[in-house]
């Protein structure tokens, strides 16, 4: 594989979050090279002199992190590569080693054609303009240059260590059901489970890039019907999944309820609440309006903000907030923790908390927070050279009928019952991404529809 122009890359790999693209259409191992050369010298520049270096489970990656590590040392770094891991894991080393910075190999969540990278900077995410940045970088082929070092390393032991650090071991045992998809999970799980209490049941725990069992986006419900069979057979007390790279996660109760990040997010601020009083939390503008009730109700401070695993994190460090998390499934705890999303972190604190319930289970806990009617994220297809047109378009329609618009993410049309509409662009694949919730379904379905009406003044839907 390789691009006509060796000075250039497809621009549409240069999303928000992340960089991202279809392998052998949008992204090949010249691009990674000139990816590494980019954030290589960047780091230089900011007189970083270590990057880390891991890759998630898909077909493509060990080609991509060649490539990419070829990069990084044409600039003069020493290349720490720690192979086959999550995208937390990899966090987790860059966090436990002095000046450095990160680059994880991995398309996550998406399907298995795509890969692309994730990227941060002395535990401090990479994302926004910085990425954009990197694109101009390449363009002008400013690159530092130097003799660089390449070593291999494992940091699987300590990272499981630090796993287990905050899980208790003197509450009830639990039988637990873990879906690892097919993902990175299969690297950390089967070992982290033999140091846990209670009955553990392994599901998809062979690392795939073709991801055979179903697609690596735990956020999606039809990813989780295995999991939900497996927890009502095994008569389990959670099932946990995870996405491809192991930073999203999916919860399913002892009923084979799924469980949504936004119903979590209060159980766990709950528990922190008790040492850090009247902290802030952060959750996504696709929750429910229910969290920030939740946490008012508790004495936390809510608040509402972009979708996208790298805003959140950069909202946590800017309000000292101890959690923040998205309703894909990514949860930060900056608690106890290093603040950056990871899954398997998430469950250990969601295993310990429902160890430890006094009175009930958790899903009994859970089930008293207010349940409202709401849409799953509804994806519309549109190209990603379209989609930020048609959301400035409809943000003016919205406007111009005199509707109140919460811009923090898209357009978020809110009514006087509280009921709303969310429009926004979807920060790692080609989709216009619709959410709705209301306290009735007829007034979730009316919501929806005048939606899907906006959308349509401006973009032909597919029926």
């Amino acid at each position: 594989m390789s691009l006509p122009d060796l000075r250039k890359i497809d621009s549409s790999i240069l999303r928000a979050a992340d960089i991202r693209g279809v392998v052998g259409l949008t992204l090949d191992s010249s691009a990674a090279e000139l990816i590494g050369k980019a954030f290589g010298t960047v780091l230089v520049r900011q007189s970083v002199k270590k990057v880390i270096v891991g890759g998630d489970g898909r077909l493509s990656t060990p080609e991509l992190s060649q490539a990419v590590i070829k990069g990084l040392l044409s600039c003069g770094l020493e290349v720490i590569e720690i192979g086959c891991c999550s995208s937390p894991m990899l966090y987790f080393a860059s966090a436990v080693t002095e000046n450095s910075g990160g680059i994880m190999v991995t398309a996550s969540h998406n399907p298995k054609e795509y890969n692309g990278f994730k990227m941060l900077i002395n535990r401090q995410s990479f994302c926004g303009d910085r990425i954009r940045d990197l694109g101009r970088l390449i363009e002008l082929g400013d690159f530092e240059t130097g003799v660089g070092a390449l070593k291999r390393d494992n940091f699987l032991a300590c990272y499981i260590d630090r796993l287990l650090r905050d899980f208790r071991t003197d509450g009830k045992e639990l039988t637990v059901v873990w879906d690892c998809g097919n993902g990175t999970a299969g690297v950390i799980v089967p070992e982290l489970t033999k140091r846990l209490p209670g009955r553990h049941i392994l599901l998809n725990e062979k690392v795939d890039g073709n991801f055979p069992a179903h697609a690596p986006d735990s956020s999606k419900i039809e990813n989780l019907n295995g999991l939900r069979e497996s927890v009502l057979k095994e008569n389990a007390d959670l099932g946990l999944a995870f996405d491809g790279d192991s930073d999203r996660l999916g919860v399913i109760d002892s009923d084979g309820n799924h469980l949504e990040t936004d119903r979590l997010l209060p159980i766990f601020a709950e528990e922190i609440l008790k040492t850090r009083p009247g902290s802030v939390f952060i959750a996504d503008i696709k929750s429910s309006k229910t969290f920030a009730e939740e946490i008012t109700r508790m004495g936390g401070k809510p608040l509402i903000w972009k979708t996208g695993h790298s805003f959140i994190k950069q909202k946590m460090s800017e309000t000292d907030a101890p959690l923040g998390g998205e309703m894909s499934g990514h949860i930060c705890f900056a608690d106890k923790y290093y603040g950056f999303d990871d899954a398997v972190y998430a469950a250990i604190r969601l295993l310990d908390i429902a160890a430890h319930q006094s009175a009930g289970t958790l899903r009994d806990r859970i089930h008293r927070i207010p349940k409202t009617f709401a849409t799953p994220e509804i994806q519309i297809p549109c190209s990603d050279s379209e989609k930020f047109q048609i959301i400035e378009k409809i943000k003016a329609n919205v406007y111009k009928n005199g509707l109140f618009c919460d811009e923090t993410d898209g357009v978020k049309v809110v009514y006087p019952s509280s009921a709303w509409g969310l429009l926004r662009v979807s920060n790692t694949s080609p989709n216009l991404i619709v959410r709705c919730e209301a306290d009735t379904k007829e007034e979730l379905e009316e919501i929806k529809k005048k939606i899907f009406q906006q959308i349509e003044l401006f973009y032909p839907i597919e029926k």
